[in-house]
């Protein structure tokens, strides 16, 4: 194209492949005005026009609207700045999407009722301060008042286990951890898993108390975790001989937390206690929080609680 050629609107949808009533569209807007007219009244434009519609073209393939357009075009806003501030709204909207299909995928897979989809969706919505405010509820209901009782752990100690039990879901999540965050979420307003939580959270802190140094004790499931495993590894039966050592091992790592002796009471007590710390709800909750802090997936100790009851059991039958 020749600098001092003009063309007509005809001619210039032909060479930049747009139709002539876009092309009028965006020239009765002012977006890409005509250079000149003939003696006719027809429009004629330059090879600047061919420039602009070009641009223009681009940046409505790539979401922006007419009025914003036109100030890049008529430089009353650069293009960088329209890039930065149209990427960003995008990345707001791919979020907004990525939690509507999230929340979609999981009413598909667990057939959710309608009441069930508005609360997901709601959990879902929710702001970074208003996931904080729910998860502090939760670890409050959990944990709040304990620092303050006569059998309760160094702070220390309780900080790290809130920590542990902390959702953060990233800015950007992707679709499994959201719906994992709006399982937890749920999971966190049960007032019976709240109740069960605090029981468990209670009998640690009676047994961590106990302790005779500053630093936290191994606690009870570690214990048997570590004892118990490898004879569930070994295939041993919880009822044999050959698992005597293994429970007396846990039960007299039990009595030395509790400060009273290893006899049949004490026995049903530990069995008791592991009961409560088998609730599948509880290793849920766990293997959620997993997900939505993109931590590795938790061991699950189901099979070796499950072993350790059951040799407890028969031995205080």
């Amino acid at each position: 194209m020749d600098g001092d050629t003009l063309y007509s609107i005809g001619e210039l949808a032909r060479r930049t492949g747009l139709t002539v009533k876009t092309i009028r569209f965006y020239s009765d807007r002012g977006i890409v005005a005509p250079t000149d007219r003939s003696p006719a009244g027809y429009r004629l434009y330059n090879i600047d026009a061919a420039a602009r519609l070009d641009l223009v073209r681009t940046l409505r393939e790539l979401g922006l609207d007419l009025p914003t357009i036109r100030k890049v075009v008529d430089r009353e806003l650069s293009l960088p700045e329209v890039a930065a501030a149209h990427a960003e709204a995008l990345a707001v909207q791919i979020r907004v999407l990525r939690l509507r299909r999230a929340v979609l995928m999981a009413v598909a897979e667990r057939g959710s009722t309608p009441e069930e989809t508005e609360l997901m969706h709601r959990l879902a919505q929710l702001s970074t301060d208003e996931r904080r405010r729910l998860v502090g509820e939760f670890l409050d209901a959990v944990f709040g008042g304990l620092d303050a009782a006569p059998a309760a752990p160094a702070a220390p100690a309780f900080a790290g286990v809130m920590r542990s039990m902390t959702p953060e879901l990233p800015d950007n999540p992707d679709a499994e951890q959201v719906q994992a965050w709006v399982e937890l979420a749920e999971l966190s307003m049960d007032p019976d898993f709240r109740a069960m939580v605090r029981r468990t959270v209670e009998d640690t802190a009676v047994e961590q108390a106990r302790s005779d140094t500053a630093v936290p004790r191994r606690d009870i499931a570690a214990t048997v975790r570590d004892e118990a495993g490898p004879a569930l590894t070994t295939g041993i039966d919880p009822a044999s001989p050959q698992a005597d050592p293994i429970v007396a091992a846990f039960t007299a790592h039990y009595a030395q937390l509790l400060g009273r002796p290893d006899d049949v009471e004490l026995r049903r007590l530990l069995a008791a206690r592991l009961e409560s710390v088998n609730d599948p709800r509880r290793e849920r909750y766990f293997q959620l929080l997993a997900v939505v802090n993109g931590w590795p997936a938790p061991e699950s100790l189901a099979p070796v609680l499950d072993w350790s009851v059951e040799a407890l059991r028969v031995r205080t039958a």
